[in-house]
């Protein structure tokens, strides 16, 4: 995969030896203005938005998504968590299955769970019933697979051959809906408007009879709505007339969106040496701390690289044969202690990081290019990695 983003931004400007190494740090003001395009793209379309808590939980700024965006939608019981103790606004529950034992209590914190199959939703009407007679409020949303595939990667496309994601839309039957309330479609992966454009003209000759029995629809996530490149305009108009046309409310899912180019994770140059070409070691690891360079893969932007220059290859501290950033073109030849940093960041990075052979976790730090505040929000230390294990 290509990175589709990677602006600098105010990133251009930082001092990358403000803050530990590694250390991821979003921007908060950049944060504010993809929220605030967002808001603008619902209120146009008359949509509701919410944000993935997925791609970007950052829980420390959940007073300021709650400014912008209707709420948030959770992929389990410990998001869902997450979500009712931090964030404001609608709760979206789904998962391709729920333990009979998480599910009371998703049933009781979200507004709306989505089941990924007509089965579970009749395997379930007992906990549901009982958690309705017990006084809560809930919707019950069915994710259908689109079978249109548009996403650019296979294991990245919720529409790929034998997807475990939705029930597949050619299966589906009236009998399907009874005790459903909405339907949640999701097929695109990083994605400009037309793909959806084109998804939704695939299935809605299919979803015109039924529409008339649901409350809404969910067009799920994959949209860049905050890229550069991205027809707004479009898609507001897309939304408004999706919602009237066919009488639903509607929501989008969008997750990298939201920290789309608003954070960097910051390393330094730990040792260089020479085996066939130039070898740089960091205190970044793609399989600890990016593990999408390595499961995409891609090759993510680094600030400041230049066009002319020495090229290394860049590779993590781990055992992993593989843990490697790239290569990476340098003006100057990098040594031990010269600060590096990595482009947008702030989306998925930050919620897939592990402690593989005990590689410390980049602490998380909050700047906002406005004010020039910053602040460590959190900083670990070997417990992090002790308190994983047994």
């Amino acid at each position: 995969m290509e990175t589709k983003a990677g602006d600098p931004g105010a990133f251009a400007r930082f001092d990358l030896n403000r803050v530990p190494s590694p250390a991821f740090v979003v921007d908060e003001a950049a944060v504010r203005r993809n929220l605030g395009v967002l808001k603008d793209v619902g209120v146009r379309g008359g949509a509701k938005v919410l944000l993935a808590l997925k791609a970007f939980s950052m829980w420390s700024l959940a007073d300021v998504v709650g400014e912008y965006l209707d709420g948030v939608c959770a992929s389990g019981l410990w998001e869902a968590r997450l979500a009712r103790e931090f964030y404001k606004g609608h709760l979206t529950t789904y998962s391709p299955a729920y333990k009979p034992e998480d599910l009371p209590e998703i049933l009781r914190i979200s507004d709306s769970v989505i089941f990924n199959t007509p089965t579970q939703v009749a395997r379930f009407a007992e906990l549901i019933a009982e958690a309705r007679a017990e006084g809560a409020v809930f919707d019950i949303g069915l994710r259908l697979n689109p079978e249109h595939s548009e996403a650019e990667v296979a294991k990245y496309d919720p529409c790929q051959f034998g997807s475990r994601l939705g029930f597949p839309i050619s299966q589906l039957k009236p009998e399907h809906l009874e005790g459903v309330d909405g339907l949640h479609l999701h097929a695109l992966c990083e994605q400009g408007f037309e793909p959806l454009s084109r998804v939704w003209g695939a299935i809605e000759p299919k979803l015109t009879p039924l529409l008339p029995h649901v409350k809404w629809v969910n067009l799920g996530g994959g949209h860049h709505v905050t890229r550069a490149d991205y027809d707004r305009d479009s898609l507001a108009a897309f939304l408004k007339a999706l919602g009237e046309t066919h009488g639903v409310e509607v929501y989008i899912e969008p997750g990298e969106a939201i920290a789309l180019d608003t954070g960097i994770l910051v390393g330094e140059v730990l040792d260089t040496f020479e085996n066939s070409l130039p070898i740089a070691i960091t205190d970044i690891s793609a399989t600890c701390h990016m593990p999408d360079v390595i499961e995409a893969p891609y090759r993510p932007a680094m600030l400041g690289e230049p066009v002319e220059g020495t090229r290394y290859r860049l590779g993590g501290p781990s055992c992993l044969a593989g843990d490697i950033l790239g290569d990476y073109v340098f003006g100057t030849p990098p040594v031990a202690g010269t600060r590096i940093a990595f482009l947008d960041q702030a989306h998925y990075s930050m919620v897939k990081t592990n402690t593989f052979n005990g590689v410390p976790l980049p602490a998380i730090v909050l700047w906002n290019s406005a004010t020039d505040a910053l602040r460590v929000v959190k900083a670990f230390d070997w417990t992090a990695f002790r308190d994983r294990l047994s």
